[in-house]
């Protein structure tokens, strides 16, 4: 099975630095844990949103800096035969009280553009647009973003993300960057830091706690 990364970036995915052709090109599952340096939100009055977030696993409202970190990474196939990819992010942002964020990714064939469904009930749909950087870097973009139905989002509400992935030869870990804006209103959230990785056999099964509490089917 061809790994949706590699779908969704062709001849380019030949370009990423070997170690991260080795997490996104993966059959297998990957658990990266590290710490971030930073999670930081917006200005107050976007506070209540990232807070509604929160119970559906899509953004928290918390901040803070040397914050432990996981995200979990499983392919499997989901209930509508699609290659699925597993971004189960869970942060420890005090001692008592975790937050995920979490997300599935398919690569579209109709479309042919990887799409993110973010949340336990995959709400929300959004186009990814990736590109590799010189020193074999991730850099990737959000475009459309549906509601569940097929309903776009309307610009006003709608996140503008932007994720940098690299791996640092240096430290001997991955580095990742998170920029989440709204056109009109600016900054709402993201986060900065970095992690290591390990791999799960090929026959570990998927923990069901990854997986989405319900599937969309639209592409």
């Amino acid at each position: 099975m061809t790994a949706i990364f590699e779908r969704a970036l062709g001849a380019d995915f030949a370009r990423l630095h070997p170690r991260m052709r080795e997490r996104f090109g993966a059959a297998r599952g990957c658990v990266g844990t590290g710490v971030m340096d930073r999670i930081w939100r917006g200005p107050a009055f976007v506070t209540p949103f990232l807070h509604l977030g929160t119970a559906r696993h899509v953004l928290f409202p918390e901040t803070g800096t040397e914050i432990p970190f996981t995200v979990e990474n499983y392919v499997y196939t989901d209930s509508f035969g699609r290659p699925t990819l597993t971004f189960v992010r869970t942060f420890e942002v005090a001692a008592a009280r975790r937050r995920r964020f979490d997300a599935t990714m398919v690569f579209s064939e109709k479309r042919q553009v990887l799409v993110d469904y973010l949340g336990t009930h995959q709400h929300i749909a959004v186009d990814l647009h990736l590109t590799v950087d010189e020193s074999g870097g991730l850099h990737v973009r959000s475009g459309l973003q549906r509601f569940r139905g097929g309903v776009r989002c309307p610009r006003l509400i709608s996140g503008e993300a932007r994720l940098h992935e690299w791996y640092d030869e240096d430290a001997g870990r991955f580095r990742i960057e998170v920029n989440v804006e709204n056109r009109r209103f600016g900054p709402i959230f993201g986060y900065s830091g970095s992690f290591t990785t390990r791999y799960v056999d090929d026959d570990a099964p998927v923990p069901a706690a990854v997986r989405p509490l319900r599937e969309n089917p639209r592409e």
